[in-house]
């Protein structure tokens, strides 16, 4: 089977990684949360993997370190919605501890890479 090259990205792996503990653990949310914050942080999860994504195919640097920032956009968005569970209680410090650790090391791999794409000459090959 052919691999694309966004799944040899590894800042796109771990997206990946934490969309599937998301949606793992929101399985646990109270059923009158399904539409509200499973919902928003569901989709924000999936967000980060997607723009990753998208991005990854851009055919210049500057959309492809455009969408790495939405991808970390998305990721912030992804963080409060994980402080707001904590606060409601529907996750557990431990929970929130080590989705808030694998939330930064995404982050910090993302910034990386929308870095390099901003510094990063334009190809001008034809």
């Amino acid at each position: 089977m052919n691999q694309f090259s966004f799944e040899r990205l590894v800042v796109w792996q771990d997206s990946r990684s934490l969309a599937k503990a998301i949606y793992q653990l929101t399985r646990e949310f109270p059923s009158d949360e399904k539409f509200g914050l499973v919902s928003q942080i569901r989709r924000a999860a999936i967000s980060v993997s997607s723009n990753i994504v998208e991005g990854s195919y851009r055919s210049s640097n500057k959309d492809k370190a455009n969408f790495m920032n939405m991808a970390f956009g998305s990721l912030m968005e992804l963080l409060s919605q994980v402080i707001i569970s904590k606060d409601l209680e529907y996750i557990n410090e431990g929970q929130y501890i080590e989705l808030r650790s694998a939330i930064e090391k995404t982050s910090n791999k993302l910034a990386s890479l929308s870095k390099y794409f901003k510094k990063k000459p334009t190809d001008k090959t034809k």
